[in-house]
């Protein structure tokens, strides 16, 4: 006897579609080609490389995700990697806002004073992140239990700040600071320590209210569908 659907039956059925994995496909090939992209083209100037810099960290975590949920449409795994879908948006919302926020300030404040290939800049703080959250929002349904993530996401961004104040500042000259030099973005090298530690925990405990948001956003949003889904 076939195991009639339940709702969560049929909040999960649709992962397996060709329309989904022919998207998830997309998502993968797209972040793929953006990683190998930033190894081969990537800014190698300096120690650290293109991982002095946040963005490529979500456009990593963002490959692995993507690999994971393609893998999970494809029968290749069983497990849901929720945390790492829920930790890859939050990482990239994280970038897109921080980014574009310093931007329209000032380009220099993000850039050095440098300009990003156009393609590079939208992909990177638009559409890869975006292309993310459609699948972990509508698609994946990973924000159901955000609380799992609270630890990983606190370890991310503690290992980042880590790497750029301890390995990134040593071992770079440039960009160079009223206060110091040799931190990945610009502005961070006009601060003084206290302040860089106030402007970290403040991003912190904005990823904590991202993931709020996206608990609720999803609470709501996968009510409405177990509602309208056919019994």
């Amino acid at each position: 006897m076939r195991r009639p659907k339940t709702s969560a039956n049929v909040a999960y059925m649709d992962i397996h579609n060709r329309y989904v994995i022919l998207y998830r496909w997309a998502v993968f090939l797209l972040a793929a080609g953006y990683c190998l992209y930033q190894l081969v083209y990537g800014s190698w100037s300096g120690p650290g490389g293109p991982f002095r810099y946040l963005t490529i960290w979500a456009l990593f975590l963002s490959f692995y995700s993507a690999s994971r949920m393609l893998a999970l449409s494809e029968h290749r795994i069983t497990r849901r990697h929720e945390v790492t879908a829920t930790c890859a948006a939050v990482l990239n919302v994280m970038v897109v806002y921080l980014y574009w926020q310093l931007y329209f300030t000032d380009p220099a404040l993000v850039n050095n004073g440098g300009p990003i290939i156009w393609h590079q800049e939208y992909y990177l703080h638009a559409l890869g992140p975006a292309l993310q959250i459609i699948d972990a929002l509508f698609i994946g349904r990973v924000f159901r239990r955000v609380w799992r993530a609270i630890l990983p996401l606190l370890a991310i961004i503690a290992a980042y700040v880590a790497w750029a104040e301890l390995f990134v500042q040593r071992f770079n000259n440039k960009p160079q600071g009223e206060v110091t030099s040799g931190l990945p973005y610009p502005f961070l090298n006009n601060m003084e320590l206290p302040e860089r530690a106030v402007f970290y925990a403040a991003n912190g405990g904005t990823a904590m209210a991202l993931l709020v948001v996206f608990g609720v956003v999803g609470a709501v949003l996968y009510r409405m569908m177990r509602s309208q889904a056919p019994a």
